[in-house]
C-alpha cells in the first residue's frame, strides 16, 4: 500500500513539498551559524570547482549550509527514497544526479567528473547510499583525483533533534533549536596518486569528516554518535 502510495507523482511532490517546508521552518525559526563558510566562499570566487562531501545522516538541513547552495549537483541514490530527496531538495534549487556505488554508479561519476571539469560544484555523500555508516567509501576520492577537484568536507549539528535508528543515524533536527553548520579544509589528490596515497587520502577525508561531526555536536552539548565498526578492509 505504501509502496503503492509512493509510486503515485502528486503523492511524491506532496510529501516534498511537506519536507521542504518543515526544513524551512527549523530554519527560519532556530538560531544557525555557519562558521568556516569564506572557505567556500573563497573558492567560488576561484573559479575553483569543488566536491562537497557529508555524511548521509547530516543531509536534510544542507540546502542552508551556504549560501550558493543553489550551485551544488548533488548526487543522490536512484531509489525511491532517493527520488523523495531529490524532489526535496528541488525546492531549494539543488540540482542532483542520479545514481549510486550499486546502481549507476558509472553514468554517474562520469556526470560527475564532466560537472566538474566544467567549472561547476557537486556534493556526495561519501557514506552513502547504504553505508557503512561514517565511514569514507573510495568514490569520492577517485572522482578528486581524476578532476583535480578539492572535496570540503561539510556537517552540521542540531540542539534539539531526534536521532532515527536508521543505518546512518538520521539527524531530525527540531524547530526553535540552535544549530550549527562546520565547513573544513580543502582536501587535495593529486592526478599521480597511487593506490596507497588514495587510501591515506580517503581515511584523512573520513578523520576530517569525523572530528568536523564530534565538534559540531559538541557546540550544541548533544552526544557523540558513533560510526560503524572498522571493516579489516577498511581499517
Amino acid at each position: 500500500m505504501i509502496k503503492r502510495l509512493l509510486s503515485s507523482g502528486v503523492v511524491r511532490n506532496t510529501l516534498t513539498w511537506i519536507a521542504a517546508q518543515y526544513i524551512k521552518f527549523v530554519w527560519v525559526s532556530g538560531r544557525w551559524r555557519i562558521i568556516g563558510e569564506e572557505v567556500p566562499d573563497g573558492l567560488l570566487n576561484d573559479g575553483q570547482p569543488f566536491v562537497v562531501a557529508f555524511w548521509h545522516g547530516r543531509l536534510i538541513m544542507m540546502a542552508f549550509s551556504w549560501k550558493r547552495c543553489d550551485l551544488v549537483n548533488m548526487l543522490i541514490s536512484g531509489h525511491r527514497d532517493g527520488q523523495l530527496v531529490s524532489g526535496m531538495m528541488s525546492h531549494f534549487g539543488s540540482k542532483t544526479v542520479f545514481g549510486s556505488s550499486t546502481r549507476g554508479g558509472a553514468a554517474a561519476f562520469i556526470q560527475l567528473a564532466r560537472l566538474l571539469r566544467s567549472g561547476e560544484i557537486v556534493g556526495i555523500t561519501p557514506d552513502g547510499p547504504k553505508g557503512p555508516r561514517m565511514r569514507a567509501n573510495d568514490g569520492v576520492i577517485a572522482l578528486a583525483k581524476v578532476t583535480g577537484a578539492p572535496i570540503l568536507p561539510l556537517t552540521f549539528s542540531a540542539s534539539l533533534r531526534y536521532v532515527l535508528e536508521s543505518w546512518d543515524r538520521f539527524v531530525l533536527p527540531f524547530p526553535f533549536g540552535r544549530g550549527v553548520f562546520l565547513w573544513g579544509e580543502p582536501i587535495y589528490i593529486s592526478k599521480n596518486a597511487d593506490d596507497m596515497k588514495m587510501s591515506e587520502k580517503r581515511v584523512e577525508l573520513e578523520h576530517a569528516l569525523l572530528e568536523l561531526t564530534l565538534r559540531a555536536d559538541w557546540l550544541m552539548n548533544r552526544p557523540d554518535i558513533e560510526p560503524a565498526p572498522l571493516t579489516p578492509e577498511a581499517g
